[in-house]
């Protein structure tokens, strides 16, 4: 085959490229290769982050639109109460003021389970130690010799050679 250039080959016509030049041409592929990699893993990266910037604030904005909506839960359970029971709407309004505490406190007292198994919890703590214990492990750690691979020609050869 002939390429764009004219050469016909690899011999043909001063086409033939030295060793050191393939190896130039080839680290500089490499380079521009690893260079390439790493642009398209900060663009992703950037992509990803801009997703979960907006998935953050869809969150955000759902949150604010439920805190705000509390309020109607709180009239609307109130006027529940007064049909359901016929009281007062005073009283229905302080019912419903009830059951927003005690969820509330129900609320609170899962956060503080949670917290309590939080603070109780040593998962840092026991990954230290076992880094440290690695550690100490490693430094006591001797090479092994290694066996000599060398076939028995070799060994020959070589005595021959340093006793010339």
């Amino acid at each position: 085959m002939s390429d764009p250039a004219g050469n016909t080959g690899i011999a043909g016509n001063g086409a033939e490229r030295s060793l050191g030049q393939l190896v130039a041409s080839a680290t500089a592929e490499m380079s521009a290769l690893v260079h390439d990699e790493i642009s398209l893993a900060k663009a992703q990266l950037r992509q990803d982050v801009k997703r979960g910037a907006i998935s953050g604030t869809g969150f955000l904005g759902a949150g604010v639109v439920l805190i705000f909506s509390l309020p109607m839960l709180s009239f609307a359970l109130a006027y529940g109460f007064r049909a359901w029971t016929g009281w007062h709407l005073s009283l229905c309004f302080l019912a419903s003021f009830g059951v927003n505490v005690v969820v509330a406190g129900l609320l609170a007292l899962v956060g503080a389970a949670f917290a309590k198994k939080a603070k109780q919890g040593k998962g840092t703590q026991k990954t230290a130690a076992s880094m440290k214990e690695t550690a100490a492990v490693l430094q006591n750690v001797r090479p092994h010799p290694r066996p000599d691979t060398t076939p028995v020609l070799e060994k020959a050869t070589t005595v021959a050679r340093s006793s010339a």
